[in-house]
């Protein structure tokens, strides 16, 4: 049996460059994995299958490490599953004959910009590789995951990294350093399309572009207090004004000690950026309070990964 932990990220930066013929648009972010994960486990069997699970004592004993609640909103197990997809791609496209049970549990909360769903494919492709012995090259990889998600190819690389094109561009960066962070989710999740052709009905310069060489600077040489200067989301001013809860917790990090907050991905999920651990972890107790008398749910405590 196999046992992977896949790992949401935050976009430090998004920027969109243009378009292509094709519809897709054409990025330039910063990215990094951070400790927020689901569990993947593979083990052979005759059919292909996946099922959702629950490790409640494994939870509970991880919590600092692995933070994030056992819950799973609208997250099917059927074929619709990009877990499924994924499997189902390699055994097509290599002539698999042979099954695998699989089962997930869900800490990553769905439609939040976080990449769960990509993070669960990029871990399958990387364990049924072993578990089916296929031994795919990292290229061959990275271009089945790209036919499923533009996330997938930065989550099948993890750590930090500069991702351009349409996601298949990746130039990892290091040092990475640990960075810590409170992440809500204030408010339902957010189509991906609908945020996209949002920005796309605005006119030129109607939202601001990060600054991704200096917080590209500010990270390789951490420093969190430039980092957070420019900092910036091309898409968060669309997704606010569709989820006005969004610009409500932003306010509430900032309040609490927040170097900077600001949306991942095209949301629903906010984050914080702290100076340390000892400051993130401070806030983590009154921020949870605060969400639970609003209706926002769970406050996340994670780090950055290397």
């Amino acid at each position: 049996m196999l046992c992977l932990e896949a790992h949401a990220k935050i976009n430090w930066t998004l920027d969109i460059l243009g378009k292509r013929e094709d519809g897709y648009h054409l990025m330039d972010m910063l990215m990094q994995s951070i400790s927020l994960s689901d569990t993947l486990w593979l083990e052979p069997a005759d059919e292909l299958t996946l099922e959702g699970a629950q490790d409640e004592a494994a939870h509970e004993q991880q919590a600092d490490s692995r933070p994030g609640a056992l819950e799973s909103a609208a997250v099917c197990y059927d074929q619709s599953n990009l877990v499924y997809r994924a499997a189902l791609l390699l055994k097509e496209r290599y002539g698999v004959r042979q099954g695998a049970r699989m089962r997930l549990i869900k800490r990553i909360p769905s439609g939040a910009g976080l990449g769960g769903g990509s993070a669960d494919a990029a871990a399958a492709l990387l364990g049924l590789n072993e578990l089916w012995k296929l031994q795919l090259s990292r290229q061959a990889l990275l271009e089945a995951g790209l036919s499923l998600g533009a996330d997938i190819p930065f989550l099948l690389t993890g750590g930090l990294a500069r991702v351009g094109g349409i996601g298949e561009a990746i130039t990892p960066l290091a040092p990475a350093p640990r960075l810590w962070l409170l992440l809500m989710q204030p408010c339902g999740g957010l189509s991906t399309r609908e945020v996209f052709s949002a920005f796309d009905s605005l006119p030129p310069g109607a939202l601001a572009h990060p600054d991704t060489e200096a917080a590209q600077a500010a990270l390789l040489s951490n420093n969190p207090s430039v980092l957070a200067a420019a900092m910036q989301n091309v898409l968060e001013g669309v997704s606010l004004r569709a989820r006005p809860a969004m610009q409500e917790a932003i306010a509430a990090l900032e309040s609490s000690g927040a170097l900077r907050a600001m949306m991942t991905g095209s949301g629903s999920v906010v984050y914080g950026l702290y100076k340390d651990e000892a400051h993130a972890r401070a806030a983590h107790a009154s921020l949870q309070r605060q969400a639970e008398r609003l209706g926002w749910g769970r406050v996340w405590l994670a780090h950055t990964l290397p």
